[in-house]
Formats: structure tokens, sequence, C-alpha cells
């Protein structure tokens, strides 16, 4: 399959497309790789915590349960990244596979600190990070306030996940030389996604309105760590060149936007045993996506009335939600994002078409890039 000879997927895509993308790239050998090597990490981080007390033992089985049941997407470009490109330098296969697991310690850490500043309260289907060490408070009979408790342990949650993606990366196997040129891409995409949680706080707050500042949100906060720096990640280990780069963030820039769009899409209209996730948090926690914004620039008086007084309230009704809902379709804001998802989605694939990468690697980034726009999770 070939990027830009065919149509543009929707979401609509059926599920014969999907299986052709986890062929093409590989995904169930990758997922299980990654699996395998998270699990034999907190093993062994598992001896280390409860010989220090066992009260630290449900720390790391958070740490755990953020981290996997991921689609490992991350790992997947970073790896694809990595595979695409002939090298002078040669890595294992294994010990990269290694190192580009350790994003999702980033991912876990990313989506932990995020559920506590949303006041979220699910995530893949179970309690938010911060939900369940508060109710962990309760059953314990302990003293002070649940809630803050819980947000104390999920910011220590999150923090520990980022600190052993550090270690998992630098112990990976990777050779010294491939784990210094990788330094540099692993350190601009942290210091990218705390950033953008920032930015994303700063537009909750009224600060970077309209639709732009949207998507810079999106992009610092979650496209770029997403596509973007795994891609760079890959290059880097595999000491690819500064064209590859280039047409890595070709590709990159409006992949990430498009998956982060349908981020949002199905933030709002998901289907929650799908997702894991209530369709209605998003609503609820006030979040600031592009979809809300071109909805307030199209909605009339009323309508803007109705974004005011049902965003952000954690108390308003199923009706109120699913009124909402019906000004963003009747509004164009829920066609005017599929279309911008359909317009970068084939953006990166003629990107990917025109990249210097192997063409077996060109077939899964393809497949990636229809995984990572298509899905329903």
């Amino acid at each position: 399959m070939t990027a830009g000879t065919e149509a543009t997927p929707s979401t609509s895509a059926n599920s014969a497309d999907q299986a052709v993308s986890l062929r093409a790239a590989d995904l169930d050998r990758l997922r299980t790789t990654v699996s395998d090597t998270l699990d034999a990490f907190l093993a062994e981080k598992r001896a280390v915590l409860a010989g220090m007390d066992d009260a630290l033992v449900p720390v790391l089985e958070e740490v755990r349960a953020v981290a996997e049941g991921g689609k490992r997407l991350r790992p997947a470009f970073a790896y694809w990244g990595w595979r695409a490109v002939s090298t002078a330098h040669p890595e294992d296969d294994t010990a990269v596979l290694r190192a580009v697991a350790a994003l999702e310690f980033v991912h876990g850490s990313a989506l932990v600190h995020d559920d506590v500043m949303d006041e979220a309260t699910t995530r893949r289907g179970r309690p938010a990070t911060h939900v369940g060490f508060a109710d962990r408070h309760t059953e314990l009979g302990l003293d002070g306030d649940p809630a803050l408790f819980g947000t104390g342990a999920a910011i220590l949650v999150g923090d520990l996940a980022l600190v052993w993606s550090d270690e998992l990366l630098r112990r990976s196997g990777i050779s010294a030389e491939a784990l210094v040129r990788a330094r540099p891409v692993w350190d601009t995409m942290r210091t990218e996604v705390t950033a953008g949680q920032y930015l994303d706080l700063l537009r909750a707050a009224g600060g970077l309105p309209g639709p732009g500042g949207a998507l810079k949100v999106a992009r610092y906060k979650s496209a770029g760590y997403t596509v973007q720096r795994p891609l760079h990640l890959g290059a880097a280990i595999a000491d690819a060149g500064p064209e590859v780069v280039e047409a890595y963030t070709a590709i990159a820039l409006p992949l990430g936007e498009a998956f982060q769009l349908r981020d949002d899409v199905l933030g709002v209209f998901g289907d929650p045993q799908v997702t894991g996730k209530s369709a209605d948090e998003d609503l609820r926690e006030g979040k600031q996506t592009l979809l809300v914004a071109l909805t307030e620039a199209a909605a009339d008086a009323e309508g803007r009335a109705l974004l005011r007084r049902v965003l952000g309230d954690a108390g308003s009704s199923a009706g109120d939600l699913d009124a909402v809902r019906d000004l963003m379709r009747r509004s164009g804001a829920v066609e005017q994002v599929e279309d911008r998802i359909t317009t970068q989605t084939a953006a990166a694939r003629e990107a990917i078409a025109e990249a210097p990468v192997l063409d077996d690697a060109r077939t899964a980034l393809d497949a990636l890039a229809v995984a990572a726009t298509t899905r329903t999770t």
C-alpha cells in the first residue's frame, strides 16, 4: 500500500483496513516485545520497592496499570523510524524495541498528570490514578483528606514513570553511540510534552484563545510526542541524515495533529465501552479542543450561552451534554474537524510516499497512519 494512491481513510474504515494495518506494521510482535520489556523491568522494580516497604507495591502496580493496555503507537513509530533507513551503525532489533518501550512510561506519566489536572475520573475503563488512591485512603482509614492524598500520590506515580522511562532507555542495550544520539531528541520530547501540559492549563483558563490556540496545545501536548519525536528518536538511533529527519517532520506534523483531533472527537462522541472512558468527561472537564473552538465560533448567542453554562460544569445533566453535542453537529464543527483529519492524514501519507525510506517501512508507516487516524479507542 503506497500513500497517496488510494482514498484517504475516514472513521468508517472497515475492520479489514485495521487488520492490514496491524500486519504491515508488525504490531503483534512489537506489542508483545514492548509488554514483555515493561513486565521484566517492573518485576525488577517491584523487588526494589518492596525491599524498601511493602506499602510501595501499590505505587508500582499503578505504574504498571497506566503503562499497559495502550495501542503502542509511540513505540511503533519510533521502531519504524529506525528500521526505515539503512545505516552504517546497525543496532540489535530487540535492544531497539526495549529502547522504544520506554516511550510507554513517558506516555503513562503524561496520562496520570493530565487526569489530575483535568479532574478526570476514569482512564482505560478503570479509576484514574488520583481517584484510585483516594479510594485506597478511605479503605485504609487513613488520616486527612482522601482527595488530597490521591492527588499527591498520582503526581508521584507520574513522576516515577518519567524517572523509569530514562532508566529503561539507558539500559535498553542499544550502543553507547546510539544512546548519545538519542538523548537530545528524548530531552526535547519530554520538555515539549511538559510545556504542552502547561499550555493546556493556560488555554483552559482563557489564554491561547481560538482555533489557533487549540491547535498549538494539541501539537505540543500530544501530537509531538505521539508521532514526531518518536520518529526522530528512531532516526537518531539509526544515525539517519538530515533529509530523513526532515521527511519525518513532514510526515509527523500533519499526522500528529490528525491523531489528536481524532482523540478529541472520540472524547465527545466515542463509545465508552470501546474507549474505556465516559464520553461526558471531556465536556464536563471543559476541554478547550479545536472542536469546541469551532463550535463557539459558529454558534449564535444562544449556542455560546449553552457552551458557557455546560462546559466545565461537573454537574451538567445528560440532556445539557447532548444539547452541546447537537450544537457541535449543527454548527458544522464536527464536519470541519473530520475534514481536517482527512486533509492532514492525506498530507502525511503523501509525505510517507515521498520519504527516503525502505519500501517495507514505507508500507508500515502508511499502515500506522491509517491506524492512528481511524481508531475507535
